[in-house]
Formats: C-alpha cells, structure tokens, sequence
C-alpha cells in the first residue's frame, strides 16, 4: 500500500492520480485516508475510463487551506477540476468525500454528469455519533499525539477508527504508510487535520437539503451494511430525497471502506449504472 507523493501530478494545490482513457471518473475519499482508497477501483476500470483521484487538502502531498470546512472542500475540487480542465465528470465519493460531493453537486451541477455515493456523512448524521469521540479528541488538540504513536506502533490501528472501518487490516503498517504519515509530514499537518476534522459540520449539509430535493442528475447510492459509523438507513434518505436516485444497492457486511476492501464488488454496480444512463464507454457497452 505504500505511495509516494512526490511522484504525483498537482493541480490546484492538491496531488492526485491520473490513470486511463475515456469517460472521467472522479473520485473523492473521506477524512484519514486518500486517493489510495480508490487504487483498487481503478485497477479495474483504468482500461475503459479515465480515472482522476485527487487527495483532499492537508491529505497526501496535497496543500493545506485555511478554510476546511465542506463547502470550501467542495470549492476546492470544483477549482481542481476546473484547471484540468476535466468537464463533466461520473463523481464516485465515499466517507467525508461523500458530503463533499453532495455539497459539489447541488452548486456545481453542471460538473457532473453521474453521482455515486458510497457510505459517507449525510444530513445531520455529520459527522456520525460513533466518530464524534475522535472529534472532540481533535478539538482538545489530543489527536495528534495518538496518530504520531502509530507511526510507531501500528499493530494498534485495530483499537482506533480504522480498526472498525475495515473487515481485515491484514497490513496495518501499510495503512499508516499510505493516509497517515503523509498528513503528519507536512508542516503543520497534524494541527491542519485537527482543525479540517472539527471543521466537518452537519450545518452545512442541513443546509443543502432544499437543494438535494430538486437534485434530478443521475444517482446511484452503493452501501456497506456493516458500517458502524453510517447505517443503511441514511443511504434510503438519499434515495428518498434525491429524485436522480436510480437505486439503493446494498454490499451484505461491507464496512466503510468496502470500495478499497471490496472493489470487486463495486465496480460492476458502478458499470451497470452509467450504461443504463447512457454513460459507458462504448468498449464496456459492446462487452456488455
């Protein structure tokens, strides 16, 4: 799972990955991982799309803002997106990404062709009541001396947030590697998550509401039924007001970051869907 950042192509102050030809994806992770999260993904559809995932702020090799919270991340990839000059966009989001992409969608409609929302912050169940304890950690200024600990001791990722968002952490040490050394090495890194994860307010996705209502672009929500942060019964809120929600698939016992576990799984929920609108390359049209 190891990475190196410094390798990676920037655009708008954020690093990301490019791989592919056709139709873009984009894809958005959540707080505490990274554009890794969609490795997997990408593996199986670099063949027949281009597939674009950015690291959020602060996250990666990706620059640190002042402004963290929703809206202004939402901005940030709108700017991304802007200066690759990337268009119209298929948007696969997962965790914080997933408010994010809400957010993009109902200002920034135009930019999407698609939307796909995996397990993420919905409504006032932002940030969910299982992570508010790690939140207020960061509000005391405490989380970061626990994060440098596993850098030394990631045998004990298994007791933190991770340990619940994954079915097997067969690498614990790759997952440190990957999201969290790359936050910490920068200056003022740690501090920087510490402020973006308090910056996340269920305010500002109440807030859209109204918007998501009259949202008619094409939807797709793909859910983990094992998630302890985000129960199924907020991707049945999306399907019930979003009226571009196509349908609700669930993934039986996928926990918060199933498209980085279970890609497998994913990936042909994600094809079927932009056939059915319409948005398939033609390859994946003629395999059918």
């Amino acid at each position: 799972m190891s990475r190196v950042e410094d390798t990676m192509a920037k655009a708008a102050g954020l690093t990301y990955v490019d791989e592919g030809d056709g139709p873009v994806t984009l894809f958005l992770h959540g707080v505490g991982t990274g554009s890794h999260l969609w490795r997997n993904v990408i593996a199986e559809l670099r063949g027949e799309r281009r597939c674009v995932a950015p690291d959020l702020p602060v996250h990666g090799g990706s620059e640190i803002r002042e402004d963290l919270s929703l809206p202004a991340l939402a901005e940030a990839i709108e700017e991304f997106c802007a200066e690759l000059g990337l268009g119209e966009v298929d948007l696969v989001a997962n965790d914080t990404g997933g408010a994010v992409a809400q957010i993009l969608a109902v200002r920034h409609p135009e930019r999407l062709r698609t939307l796909t929302l995996t397990n993420c912050d919905v409504h006032e169940d932002t940030p969910p009541p299982a992570f508010v304890p790690t939140v207020e950690l960061a509000a005391r200024g405490e989380l970061v001396p626990l994060v440098e600990t596993l850098l030394g001791r990631p045998d004990l990722l298994s007791v933190t947030a991770y340990g619940v968002s994954y079915e097997h952490v067969e690498d614990p040490a790759a997952v440190v590697e990957a999201y969290l050394r790359p936050i910490l090495s920068k200056p003022g890194g740690g501090e920087a998550f510490e402020r973006m994860l308090t910056s996340v307010d269920a305010k500002d996705m109440i807030a859209i509401e109204p918007l998501l209502t009259v949202l008619a672009m094409p939807a797709l929500v793909v859910w983990g039924t094992g998630d302890v942060f985000f129960d199924v019964k907020w991707a049945r809120w999306l399907r019930d007001t979003i009226p571009g929600v196509r349908k609700v698939v669930e993934i039986e016992g996928g926990r918060l970051f199933f498209p980085e576990e279970r890609a497998a799984e994913l990936v042909p929920h994600l094809r079927a869907f932009w056939e059915s609108e319409g948005r398939a390359p033609l390859s994946a049209r003629a395999r059918g």
